[in-house]
């Protein structure tokens, strides 16, 4: 047993200001309130990179071999570079230790992920890393998401440090979460930091697990964790320059062209580059020229973010870009706002249908006091959008059977759907005031 499967056992679950409150039972509001313990070295140093395919064969055998779940992390380079690439991948199981690997020398993991085919991942904030993870050949079949398990127990802070100190009463060091991880050779105080990520991620699942089970939502968190590996890859988003930061201010279509011209050229640029598009050009400098309509470079240098660091050839792509937007035909121009699939914003619901947006404030009003009578977030009890939908086309007749039906076709899952139908139910069939 490690030392924090050690102090787990002991505290069952440790209260340093973060812990689900008591609801009977005997968990962490009745455990001693101890002081949290620096977490500053691998128990077995920091594993050497590995960056060659000799290298990544022995951890494929030695991560085979091992037993027990294997907890998984990576680490991109946002802001810095395009895309959500991984640049390092970070490893831990019993019996083979902590594995660094460097997608970037080893841009095929596959072997890896088949070797650890049918074992249970353990990651935290499974989503944000399994697309990058994807990418790279590996592909959970079975997994245990500690920052979901924390919100399904009811924890107000589900980071992993927070999450590490008031469960296991460690202190991670996180001063190296938002640097640039494509640097070579990295660092050894980043290095550091990356082995510790996974250094406790098993031990946090061990205790979650027995908060889970304790509080009788160990089936809800199978459930979740079953959705999110079986999950498919989502689809490439439709328009991405619409999310442009600042577009509310962009209102005619010949401004919004603008928009999309300058965007997909910044965007084109950062891949060749490889470099995150904010470096090329901010989205406060898009939506000005937008804005502005600059006739000439000479104009457009005037402009906030086409200043003095920006190069007359550079300039001259970014004109060349407005000019094209000013030439095209009127049919040929973005239409304002985007196309919503479903239901419109609640906020125009009293004017475009009172009686759908009486089911929706009583809706969630009921969903609400459920999840606080669970001690769980509402969006984890319900998606927020799946009630929208079902309160502006509920189904008929209005009774279990046919809401259960369509919550499942939605995607809740079983125990959402067994939990929020009966509240659902009586919030579709009372009558509008």
């Amino acid at each position: 047993m490690t030392d924090a499967q050690d102090t787990a056992a002991d505290t069952s679950l440790r209260t340093t200001g973060g812990a689900p409150p008591d609801d009977g039972g005997t968990s962490a509001a009745g455990a001693p309130d101890l002081s949290p313990i620096p977490l500053l070295e691998p128990r077995e140093g920091i594993p050497p990179v590995i960056a060659d395919e000799a290298a990544l064969a022995e951890v494929i055998a030695a991560f085979a071999a091992g037993s027990g779940p294997v907890a998984v992390d990576a680490e991109r380079a946002s802001g810095y570079r395009y895309g959500q690439r991984a640049y390092l991948v970070q490893l831990r199981r019993e019996g083979a230790g902590t594995a660094l690997i460097d997608p970037a020398a080893c841009p095929d993991l596959s072997g890896l992920g088949e070797a650890l085919s049918g074992v249970e991942w353990v990651l935290h904030a499974a989503t944000q890393d399994l697309p990058c993870l994807r990418e790279i050949g590996m592909i959970p079949t079975r997994l245990f998401d500690t920052e979901l398990a924390g919100r399904l127990c009811g924890f107000p802070r589900v980071g992993l440090g927070a999450m590490v100190e008031n469960v296991l009463g460690f202190v991670l060091e996180k001063g190296h979460s938002a640097v640039d991880w494509s640097t070579r050779p990295l660092p050894e105080p980043w290095l550091r930091y990356a082995a510790l990520d996974v250094e406790l991620l098993i031990d946090l699942r061990d205790a979650l697990e027995k908060e889970l089970d304790r509080q009788d939502k160990l089936e809800w968190a199978r459930q979740e964790f079953a959705a999110i590996a079986s999950a498919p890859p989502p689809e490439p988003r439709k328009d991405p320059w619409r999310r442009t930061s600042g577009m509310h201010k962009v209102r005619r279509r010949r401004q919004l062209a603008v928009v999309r011209e300058l965007w997909q050229m910044r965007d084109r640029i950062a891949q060749r580059r490889d470099v995150s598009p904010g470096k090329v050009l901010s989205d406060a400098a898009i939506v000005e020229a937008a804005l502005s309509m600059p006739s000439n470079v000479h104009a457009l240098s005037a402009l906030n973010g086409f200043g003095h660091r920006v190069g007359r050839r550079q300039l001259e792509q970014w004109q060349a870009a407005v000019d094209r937007a000013k030439a095209l035909p009127e049919d040929r121009l973005p239409q304002p706002g985007q196309p919503v699939a479903g239901p419109p914003p609640p906020r125009a619901w009293a004017d475009k249908d009172p009686a759908a947006a009486a089911r929706l404030s009583a809706a969630r009003t009921g969903v609400s006091a459920l999840a606080e009578q669970l001690n769980l977030p509402q969006e984890n009890l319900i998606a927020p959008d799946t009630v929208r939908r079902l309160c502006w086309e509920p189904p008929k007749p209005v009774d279990g059977e046919a809401i259960a039906a369509t919550l499942v076709g939605y995607g809740a899952r079983a125990w959402q759907v067994a939990l929020v139908t009966p509240v659902l139910v009586a919030a579709l069939s009372a009558k509008a005031p």
